[in-house]
């Protein structure tokens, strides 16, 4: 009945959130509804769940006005244990256990850490549970948040080798202009390719959510390129969930095209660990020429013309040319200072090996 038998569905908060800021309870269960029928004929799903500041935001008026990160962590804390119960008696009325997972940015930097996750959802999944999953907001601020959970469902997918991520917001799809505009039409299908999407991608940010439609849209494609089909669709139309995973579905979308081409399980984390870097290496441009060819290539130190920051051996780390581009993300051979002695010369093994690169 579906193509897809394993996915992950982000779930925005423009999805679950009504026009004055409180939870959207009817849309909640109308999706928990639409997971409940999918899991019922063996699709295996992660919930990527916002909401919870909403949740929290209908609960309690604060005694003196807070700044953005307090309000945050105060409607969270009473947020997620509203919004995970909501979830749960939903459920159970289709007799479906579903449990929380909260993480944090910091929890996928360590390769350890990653699997740690890894294996807890997938004991969840072995056993028929569905994992709610999102950031605990009360200890993630500033630089340890993520951008959105898009980012979040992106990682997600990508750990738990999912066929297909769902990121469902509140419109049906890139446009090739503003989606206000009547002449306007939403991009069904987008390929493995560079296409700047830029001139049609909305650059604002959602009503509620941190994220936008230019976030997505570079996460879709990340995602894309390890080999997993992305939608971007409308959550709030009726049975969006079962029409776009049925055979044959024409469900006005965005369709993000995977990529044939095999990638590795440690690549797919490295290629979502940017935002966990201790440094940069910046390469000469022999070395950039040889890292954009069609031929695996590592990361020599003979083609290193400086290192930057302070890491340890298997920190990922930037690798850059010497305009200040980035070319990709890779896990270190030495530390910097080992790196930095050694920068220009032959070494015995190379800064970042192949296996360990990911290449933008």
């Amino acid at each position: 009945m579906y193509r897809y038998k394993r996915i992950a569905v982000k779930i925005g908060s423009n999805v679950l959130t009504r026009n004055d800021g409180t939870l959207d309870v009817t849309r909640m269960s109308a999706l928990v509804d639409q997971v409940a029928e999918l899991h019922r004929n063996g699709v295996e799903i992660v919930l990527v769940s916002s909401g919870a500041v909403a949740s929290g935001r209908s609960e309690i008026r604060p005694e003196r006005r807070l700044d953005s990160v307090s309000a945050r962590q105060l409607y969270s804390a009473i947020g997620q244990a509203k919004l995970i119960n909501r979830y749960y008696e939903l459920f159970r009325d289709h007799r479906i256990t579903c449990g929380q997972v909260l993480t944090t940015k910091e929890s996928f930097g360590t390769r350890t850490h990653y699997l740690n996750q890894k294996h807890c959802m997938e004991v969840m999944l072995e056993n028929g549970v569905i994992p709610i999953v999102n950031e605990n907001d009360t200890i993630s601020v500033t630089e340890l948040m993520f951008t959105d959970n898009d980012e979040l469902s992106g990682l997600i997918a990508t750990m738990m080798g999912m066929d297909a991520l769902v990121i469902l917001s509140n419109i049906d799809g890139i446009y090739n202009g503003n989606p206000a505009d009547p002449a306007s039409t939403v991009i069904r299908e987008i390929n493995g390719n560079k296409e700047d999407l830029s001139a049609y991608v909305q650059t604002g940010k959602s009503q509620f959510g941190r994220g936008g439609m230019l976030t997505k849209c570079t996460i879709a494609r990340k995602v894309a390129d390890e080999g997993i089909t992305v939608f971007i669709a409308n959550g709030k139309k009726d049975r969006i969930l079962p029409d776009l995973l049925e055979k044959g579905s024409e469900t006005v979308c965005t369709r993000f095209v995977p990529s044939p081409k095999p990638v590795s399980n440690i690549k797919k984390w490295i290629a979502h660990s940017e935002g966990f870097a201790k440094g940069e290496v910046y390469v000469n441009e022999g070395a950039r020429q040889a890292l954009l060819q069609p031929k695996a290539t590592s990361v020599l130190l003979v083609g290193v013309t400086r290192i930057e920051g302070d890491f340890e051996k298997d920190d990922i780390v930037k690798v850059m040319d010497d305009t200040g581009a980035q070319l990709g993300v890779g896990r270190a051979n030495y530390n910097s200072r080992e790196a930095a002695r050694l920068t220009g010369q032959r070494a015995e093994k190379p800064l970042i090996h192949y296996d360990y690169l990911y290449l933008d």
